[in-house]
Order: structure tokens, then C-alpha cells, then sequence
């Protein structure tokens, strides 16, 4: 999904191929869904996208037998000149904060 060459799209974008790329990788704690935003950080983003981003978030849905797939209905676009950068799920359940759990 998206990239820097193919811009590949997902079923729920409105406008076709998609820039920027998978940057920010949260699971959920059952390990059944995987969510992906674009936008790495503000000083990074413009390197390789001098264009600009148009920031997105997808969700991946994982087979508790094996596989994953896309969400077809969950696509969001956020809005122009916002870049989304990483996702905070209920319950703190951010690989990247410290949270203790009873």
C-alpha cells in the first residue's frame, strides 16, 4: 500500500494511489488487528516526499488460524496537511509509551 513507486491504493481511498508508505505499525493486544499510519516524522517525511503527504491510516485484520488481510471498509484520510504518525489504542496499548498494567 502506498510506496514511493507504485503508490499502490486500498478499496475505501477515494482518490486512487496513495503516497507515503506503512511508517508506523501498532497491533492490537489480541493480536488481531494491525494498524498502519504514513507519515515516519515531519523532518523525514519531506526527503523522500518532497510532494508532500496526504496522510492515511489503515487496519489489517489477522486470521487467528494464520493470514492477514486488508480491512476493505477501513481507510482513513485525514485531512490535508495533517500527517498521522502513530496510533494510540485503548487501554494504552502503544509499543512505544511505558505503561504498567495491573
Amino acid at each position: 500500500i502506498g510506496g514511493i513507486v507504485s503508490r499502490a491504493t486500498h478499496p475505501g481511498a477515494k482518490n486512487g494511489k496513495l503516497n507515503g508508505g506503512p511508517q508506523m505499525v501498532e497491533v492490537s493486544r489480541d493480536g488481531r488487528r494491525v494498524y498502519f499510519t504514513n507519515s515516519l516524522y515531519g523532518a523525514i517525511d519531506p526527503q523522500f516526499y518532497p510532494e508532500g503527504i496526504d496522510g492515511w491510516m489503515v487496519k489489517l485484520d489477522a486470521g487467528a488460524a494464520g493470514g492477514i488481510a486488508f480491512d476493505p471498509k477501513f481507510f482513513i484520510d485525514w485531512p490535508k496537511g495533517h500527517r498521522p504518525h502513530q496510533v494510540r489504542l485503548q487501554g494504552g496499548d502503544c509499543s512505544s509509551d511505558s505503561y504498567c498494567y495491573p
